[in-house]
């Protein structure tokens, strides 16, 4: 579940190695690309962290953020 606080949606992955990590931050950078809206995240080993909010309306939480974490949630759920 993503967690509002601090102007930003943020939400914790884990995976069973680095590989299924990095194939969840490949997808997830080209449906970001395709929005032009570009999450903040880190990467260790299998956890990725993902921090999102609008820069250009002033740092905070709007319907865009809200979108790309449902398409972010949809990219987790396929097969």
């Amino acid at each position: 579940m993503w967690k509002e606080e601090d102007n930003k949606l943020y939400k914790k992955f884990e995976f069973k190695d680095f590989s299924e990590a990095f194939a969840f931050m490949t997808r997830v950078a080209l449906a970001a690309e395709k929005m032009d809206h570009h999450p903040l995240w880190t990467n260790v080993y299998n956890k990725v962290e993902i921090w999102l909010n609008t820069h250009d309306a002033g740092d905070v939480v709007t319907d865009k953020d809200r979108k790309l974490s449902t398409i972010i949630d949809g990219i987790l759920n396929k097969p």
